[in-house]
């Protein structure tokens, strides 16, 4: 009886060990009811295991143009580095309406810069600042705000880049992009591309200075860095503006998570780059 009792539970310690559901009894017999597990839900639920495993990998798998060279880069590697890489972030911005609104509806020959009326050409309307007269004086504010103060208004998405960044520029030359910003070696480069052409009417250093004051790069434990220019680029589907920021002011890995804040006249939005990220080939590119 003693042994009988060993072997059944020899078998039952065996089949366990094979992934076997058994029916434990004192007897010989009963350990005939030995019967095969659920295998197939044991093989589901590993080939499940392993997917979830490669699908993890290929994830955290680095990007294609990040492991070639330059000169190997499809088309399909230039438009991930300009849309979505360390360098290109998109951002819906938030609208500011303006409080001159109903002022400007009203005179139409006024236009605002800083609170002061300023008169537009051939609309005869008078300010503070000056009058407007044929074929003379034009205004110093090249902005139209009507459409951003419309309650349906829609923002447009922008897209965010760090246009000096070596990686940048490159697919930029691969997407045969002709009419991309002017870059040099003294400044760092950030792009916004997609602002409404109907948004801007013209260039103008009063529009640059008031974009340069309402731009900045903030680093933490640090003082913001602000641009030192503004260039804006009118194209026939949007206008990009590029601010340049000198590279005396030094950004390193060691700056961790930076943060480009702008306001486009009725756009105002916030891009966060982290550094450590902007890398190719692992030399920090910015």
């Amino acid at each position: 009886m003693d042994k009988l009792s060993y072997n059944s539970k020899s078998v039952i310690q065996s089949a366990r060990s094979q992934n076997y559901v058994v029916s434990a009894a004192p007897s010989v017999a009963n350990s005939k009811t030995i019967a095969p597990a659920t295998a197939a839900k044991s093989k589901m639920r590993t080939h499940c295991f392993s997917l979830m495993v490669v699908s993890t990998l290929l994830l955290a798998a680095d990007p294609s143009w990040q492991t070639r060279p330059i000169a190997g880069w499809t088309d399909d590697d230039a438009h991930q580095v300009l849309n979505d890489s360390p360098w290109a972030k998109s951002v819906t911005p938030k609208v500011i309406r303006s409080s001159n609104t109903n002022q400007n509806r009203q005179n139409p020959g006024m236009a605002q810069v800083g609170g002061v009326g300023i008169g537009v050409p051939g609309m005869g309307g008078m300010g503070s600042g000056g009058m407007g007269r044929r074929g003379g004086m034009r205004s110093s504010q090249p902005t139209d705000t009507t459409d951003t103060n419309n309650a349906n208004f829609t923002p447009p998405k922008l897209t965010v880049r760090w246009e000096s960044a070596l990686p940048v520029q490159a697919a930029e030359l691969k997407a045969r992009n002709v009419n991309a910003p002017a870059m040099d070696d003294d400044h760092y480069a950030i792009a916004v591309y997609g602002v409404p052409t109907r948004l801007i009417k013209m260039d103008s250093s009063a529009l640059d200075n008031q974009l340069k004051d309402e731009a900045s790069i903030k680093r933490e434990g640090k003082k913001d860095l602000k641009p030192s220019s503004v260039q804006v680029i009118p194209r026939d589907e949007d206008n990009v503006v590029v601010y340049y920021f000198p590279r005396s002011k030094e950004i390193t890995r060691q700056d961790g998570q930076i943060e480009f804040n702008a306001q486009i006249l009725s756009l105002q939005f916030s891009v966060s780059f982290t550094v450590a990220d902007m890398t190719y080939q692992s030399k920090l590119e910015l």
